[in-house]
């Protein structure tokens, strides 16, 4: 992939069922391309939407550090380590199946739930399998929801990945948190954005609407500028 990867929220392989409405940034399930087989570490973001009292039956991972980011709705968490829990909106959830674990997720609200569920790759096998969960007061700017050994208050990955939530209001410009030599995964989860300063590039720069995904070097993108009810993630991750 080049240093700058557009994913159109139409481009996305998308995934209907009588009880879910599914979106998916990468490969999943029988939805193969291996021009989008991940983004580096980063394997999965499906954008779910779940009808009322349904959901995933009990299934297994192992090897996966799984992040589910709470839209709107609940989802009633249960797994083979004895957790039984409720996430709401604004909940994040992480769970590192390492060597095994099954676990199931149902809409036990009487609306529909949205939530983002995201994959990414340990960096080694065998893990001890874990969960966390907590909520997260998301505002104007950028709140870390993951990195590894639970910097800057997010929750404890197992990989060389940090992952940021930020709703900017209206016109706000945001910059980009990234280390030097490492590379950016912008999804916008609702609103829309623009990103306002490619480097060495023309114009007045890239609109991004809900759904799309960019991926980027670090320092290739100098700032975003959002759109009235923007709501974003930021990934930073290793260099390819």
């Amino acid at each position: 992939m080049t240093s700058l990867v557009h994913r159109g929220a139409a481009d996305r392989f998308h995934t209907r069922l009588d009880w879910l409405d599914s979106f998916h940034s990468f490969a999943f399930g029988h939805h193969d391309d291996r021009r989008w087989r991940g983004y580096g570490p980063l394997r999965v973001i499906n954008d779910d939407t779940i009808a009322p009292g349904r959901g995933f039956g009990l299934h297994p991972h192992r090897d996966m550090e799984i992040i589910t980011v709470m839209v709107a709705g609940r989802i009633d968490h249960s797994d083979s380590l004895g957790h039984r829990q409720i996430l709401e909106r604004d909940e994040v959830q992480r769970l590192s199946a390492g060597t095994g674990i099954h676990h199931s997720e149902i809409n036990g609200g009487d609306r529909a739930c949205r939530l983002l569920q995201i994959w990414i790759e340990p960096d080694r096998p065998g893990l001890t399998p874990s969960y966390e969960q907590r909520h997260f007061d998301i505002g104007p700017t950028w709140c870390c929801l993951v990195s590894p050994a639970a910097a800057a208050g997010g929750l404890t990955i197992a990989a060389p990945i940090r992952l940021w939530r930020a709703r900017p209001t209206a016109g706000q410009s945001l910059s980009l948190p990234l280390a030097p030599g490492t590379r950016g995964w912008i999804q916008v989860i609702d609103g829309a954005l623009e990103v306002t300063a490619l480097e060495g590039a023309p114009g007045p720069g890239l609109p991004l609407a809900a759904g799309d995904g960019l991926g980027f070097a670090a320092g290739l993108l100098k700032d975003l500028r959002a759109d009235p009810e923007a709501d974003l993630l930021l990934f930073e991750l290793p260099p390819a």
